[in-house]
């Protein structure tokens, strides 16, 4: 072969890359550059396709799962906070129970009235002193309760907010002794633990007594000697059916 030979050679090779054509549908030639953008399209189009059937489907569910997890989360937290309340709540209500106990407690029950006389002669005994003979000594000289069984509180006496709750034992009595064990008796039933109403206090000037049937002449000595007459009145708290029984009483009938 001769130099003439390949160079023919080489024209005929650069005739026949010239010659491949590139494919053609419905008259569009599909070259490289059109092809890279077909290709391209269909990549976007089928990442189109997964997003809108897989992911976009994954997404909601997650956004679904993320409002509900938010909503057990918020009722999670109110429970803690109903627990919470319900605690303080109980808390509270412990100490509401105290504080009725403490409080019932000052007020009078039937034991308490039973022995109230015992108690309240007792305050009267410890005001003596033995001393001369001619000394006044205090004595309890009445005691005589108004009636049989205690009556409920239905009058406004006490104010209209214990009305049907309280009931009340009323008893008459009357103590003799000086100035100073008068003082003290009633300081002293004062601070007895059932609570108790002093009323229609009165004092007189006491006579004076022999101190013996051949005494006609009989001479005060020291101080003089009071009479003190006053009511006395006991309360006591109504059971939940004694209150129910009050307010029907109280209910005025149509």
């Amino acid at each position: 072969m001769t130099l003439s030979d390949d160079l023919n050679f080489a024209e005929q090779g650069g005739e026949f890359d010239q010659a491949t054509p590139s494919p053609v549908l419905f008259g569009i030639a599909f070259t490289p550059k059109i092809i890279g953008i077909l290709v391209g399209v269909i990549g976007l189009a089928g990442a189109g396709y997964i997003f809108l059937n897989l992911l976009m489907p994954a997404w909601e569910s997650y956004q679904q799962q993320q409002a509900k997890s938010s909503e057990l989360q918020g009722q999670i937290e109110q429970k803690k906070a109903n627990i919470k309340q319900i605690d303080k709540v109980k808390e509270e209500l412990a100490q509401a129970k105290q504080q009725k106990i403490q409080v019932l407690g000052l007020f009078a029950n039937a034991k308490t009235l039973d022995t109230l006389l015992l108690d309240l002669n007792r305050l009267v005994e410890s005001g003596n002193t033995p001393t001369s003979i001619n000394a006044v000594r205090a004595k309890l000289k009445k005691f005589v309760p108004v009636s049989q069984k205690p009556e409920p509180i239905i009058d406004g006496s006490l104010g209209l907010q214990v009305d049907g709750k309280l009931q009340r034992s009323t008893i008459n009595a009357e103590i003799t002794g000086t100035y100073e064990q008068t003082q003290s008796i009633i300081r002293n039933i004062e601070r007895l633990q059932p609570l108790l109403i002093i009323k229609d206090y009165q004092a007189t000037l006491a006579p004076l007594e022999s101190r013996s049937p051949s005494d006609k002449t009989p001479m005060r000595v020291g101080p003089a000697a009071i009479n003190t007459s006053f009511q006395l009145q006991v309360l006591m708290p109504l059971s939940p059916e004694e209150i129910a029984a009050a307010a029907a009483k109280a209910t005025p009938k149509k």
